[in-house]
Formats: structure tokens, sequence, C-alpha cells
């Protein structure tokens, strides 16, 4: 837990409101990206990239966050505010979410690309297995799920925190 003097702050701001906003938007939108790519596989060669991007982005600002987070925690625990508690400790559970979703992704551009090559071979020769393709398919879905999980948590978080400062502090 950082000391109250060792608060990171950006243009006079504490970092977390701020840092926060990289989460709120990167990891819903590699979710909604991810999901598009696994239901629209002609667009994984196109888009693998951008969509790797965003992941790693959204998912390296978690800890940024928390970390954010913790030292606003330390200078706000003497509140003794409930709504800011619970907003910290869900907020400590987003990460698990995060890197789940993150490997899903990863796994799902691994698996796309072999079948991509697979469907490839079985347009010129009609006897290769679609393992690749069942593999990816599993995968798709657990991307999916992974990614609305993550979305999950995110608005959940975000709307614990929202309420903490209207309604613990501001209201």
């Amino acid at each position: 837990m950082a000391l109250a003097s060792d608060l990171v702050k950006i243009f006079g701001l504490p970092a977390h409101p701020l840092l926060v906003h990289a989460v709120v938007v990167l990891l819903p939108l590699a979710a909604a990206g991810a999901v598009a790519l696994a239901v629209v596989p002609r667009w994984r060669r196109r888009y693998t990239w951008p969509l790797l991007g965003v992941t790693v982005a959204g998912v390296g600002s978690v800890p940024l966050a928390q970390w954010s987070g913790d030292q606003l925690y330390a200078q706000m625990a003497a509140l003794g505010n409930p709504l800011i508690e619970r907003h910290a400790s869900l907020g400590n559970d987003l990460l698990p979410f995060a890197l789940g979703f993150g490997v899903a992704v990863v796994a799902l551009l691994v698996a796309g690309r072999l079948a991509d090559r697979e469907r490839a071979a079985a347009a010129d020769d009609g006897n290769v297995p679609g393992t690749w393709r069942r593999i990816c398919a599993v995968v798709a879905v657990l991307v999916i799920a992974a990614g609305v999980a993550a979305t999950v948590q995110v608005v959940r978080i975000g709307h614990s925190g929202s309420t903490a400062v209207w309604d613990g502090i501001g209201g």
C-alpha cells in the first residue's frame, strides 16, 4: 500500500480516475473485437494485429489502474466508506478476468491461423481433417464467454466506483 505522500497525480488529479479509463475503454473494445473475429473468421487475417494490440493494452492497463487505485485507497481509507472498500475489492478481482480473456484471444488468433491454413489445404486436398477448425470453434466460444465476463466485471467495478464517489463522498 502506498503512503499518502506517494499519490501519483496527472495534471494535478489523482492518476486513478484517469488511468481507469484505459481499462474502461480498451478491455470492452477488445472484447467486442474478439467477438467479431470469433464470429466472422474472414476478418482474422486483416484485424489480428489490431485486436492483439488493443487486447494487450487493455489487459496491461488493469495493473496500472489497480496500482493507482491502491494509492488513492490509502488516502481515502480513513473515511471508512464501505462503498470505497467494495469498489477496491471488486477492482482487485479484475486481473484474473482480464488475463483469462487475453489468453483466450491469443488462443483464438493462433487456432484461427492454423484453421485458415487447414481450410486452404482442404481446398487443395479434400482429405484434410478439420481438427483446427473444430478447436477454433471451441476457442471462439471461450473468447466470447471470457470477453463478456471481463466486460461485465469492468461495468460492475465502474458502477461501484461511481457509486462510491457520488453517494459516498459527493452525495
